[in-house]
């Protein structure tokens, strides 16, 4: 793979994006967590598609869909952000984090599963733990049957992280923040019933939290087991998407208070929650979840709380 701009900082996170033999360019990220260095926590993520056909309203990389990349092509993005670190491929990292969660949802790629099985023999990484996310789109169940079979074979006790992301408990909202037919609740919850085994982490259910966007705790329980289903609460990150579409945060990331609430609401239904705000520089960076290298090399209007590092390209 070839390299054709990156931007970053070794401190934060890396954003690179790469174009494939077959002319297709990928983005993947590295990142760190200060003050915790690399050999706390490595965290990786990769594309599963050129571009996605999703094109959520706060996600700066929908759009521009080209197809399905290979696994040789998925995996390939790991290869080249390790071998850049550790060339002999012995990751000693206490906890390697590999998110399927770059560009492009996980469940519309087969050869994710397969990049899943391939992993434990292609790095000794004691830390190793994969994290998928995903819409959860209609048709979906076969590529989760395969998820479920290589986690409960490779990645058991606790070293393997799935979420849904489900951004509102109204279906109509979702739709709207989601365009596209996902599975009911329902449907999720039953999963999540044969996923969670004894030791292993529980399903997180993620919301970008929008200002007016209804998250009912009531809703959630109806449906989700506090036994095997946590709640993430993130902001709406900069993106230029969300700006477009008039999408403002209901979490103020300067201002963890502003999610008290909401998260003693979740709380109180019996829910752990999570309150995950990033670091601002992945936002200056454009590392962060629904920001697109791509979408700001190719913006016309400036965007002050993102993409402000430079960009240097082949």
């Amino acid at each position: 793979m070839k390299v054709i701009a990156q931007t970053g900082h070794e401190d934060h996170a890396i954003v690179t994006i790469l174009e494939t033999a077959s002319g297709h360019r990928l983005e993947c990220v590295e990142s760190v967590q200060p003050p915790a260095g690399r050999d706390e926590k490595w965290v990786l993520l990769v594309s599963t598609l050129f571009g996605c056909p999703i094109g959520c309203p706060m996600c700066d990389a929908g759009g521009n869909y080209h197809g399905k990349p290979t696994l040789e092509e998925v995996i390939g993005q790991i290869d080249f952000m390790v071998d850049k670190r550790y060339p002999d491929r012995r990751i000693p990292c206490r906890q390697f984090k590999i998110q399927f969660a770059r560009m492009g949802d996980p469940c519309l790629n087969p050869v994710v599963p397969d990049v899943l099985r391939l992993l434990p023999e292609r790095y000794d990484a004691p830390g190793l733990m994969p994290s998928v996310s995903t819409i959860a789109p209609v048709g979906c169940e076969a590529f989760l049957a395969r998820v479920l079979e290589m986690k409960n074979r490779l990645y058991s006790r606790g070293r393997f992280q799935f979420q849904f992301s489900i951004h509102s408990t109204d279906s109509a909202v979702r739709r709207r923040l989601i365009p596209a037919q996902t599975l009911p609740f329902r449907t999720m919850a039953e999963f999540g019933d044969r996923f969670v085994q004894a030791g292993d982490r529980k399903i997180t259910l993620n919301f970008a939290v929008v200002e007016n966007i209804s998250v009912d705790a009531a809703v959630l329980l109806r449906h989700f087991s506090p036994e095997r289903f946590l709640v993430k609460l993130t902001p709406v990150n900069p993106t230029y998407r969300a700006v477009e579409n008039g999408l403002t945060s209901a979490i103020d990331p300067l201002r963890p208070v502003s999610a008290g609430t909401l998260t003693r609401q979740l709380q109180d239904a019996g829910f752990d929650v999570i309150l995950s705000i990033g670091n601002p520089e992945e936002n200056r960076i454009g590392s962060n979840c629904g920001q697109f290298l791509r979408s700001h090399q190719e913006a016309t209007a400036p965007l002050t709380d993102g993409y402000q590092y430079p960009i240097f390209s082949d």
